[in-house]
């Protein structure tokens, strides 16, 4: 299923942003992946089926790699700590938590002269309090040319990101973060 997002300026009605969103069905006994009981599916069609999603550009469809080896890691940071407040009433990591460490890892200097325009996550397996994970980024593209045109324009730089277990390395989030340059610096 998909849940779609337009956030809106209240006066303008100008779209600030758009976001989408898929969710999947989990079995809690086998921890697989599960299809949606026909009854189910029947009440859901008019609401989330058969609908375009509002954020369709091809790059936030494209599948996220998993980063290579560590030799090629930029930066890391390892023994990040779920916390009981860091947890969804499922006992998972909450989804704002992997935000705040995939950030921590990007350096300061793009933090202060950048801002984020765009961020895609893809959740590859549960994170639970018990866990300890790393925070990997490495840099994708940088300083890319700019058009005038706000809906042509590309990221002055790109990141991949990756955050995993701590004991195996296996994947728990893979991400993507694109930041425009800020104007108007003093």
């Amino acid at each position: 299923m998909r849940r779609d997002w337009i956030i809106r300026d209240h006066y303008t009605k100008e779209i600030i942003t758009r976001a989408t969103s898929t969710w999947v069905i989990m079995n809690r006994e086998t921890r697989r992946l599960s299809k949606i009981p026909g009854e189910v599916k029947q009440e859901l069609v008019p609401f989330y089926l058969n609908r375009i999603a509002v954020a369709s550009e091809e790059k936030d469809c494209e599948k996220l790699d998993k980063l290579a080896d560590d030799e090629t890691v930029e930066r890391i940071r390892s023994g990040l700590a779920p916390r009981w407040n860091d947890m969804d009433a499922n006992q998972h990591v909450n989804n704002v938590k992997y935000i705040g460490w995939i950030l921590e890892t990007i350096p300061i200097e793009v933090l202060e002269d950048f801002n984020m325009t765009s961020m895609t996550l893809e959740f590859r397996r549960e994170c639970r309090q018990s866990n300890l994970l790393e925070s990997i980024t490495i840099p994708t593209t940088r300083l890319i040319g700019e058009s005038n045109n706000s809906i042509n324009r590309k990221p002055h730089l790109q990141y991949t990101h990756m955050l995993r277990l701590q004991h195996d390395r296996s994947d728990v989030v893979r991400a993507r973060t694109e930041w425009h340059f800020k104007q108007n610096q003093q």
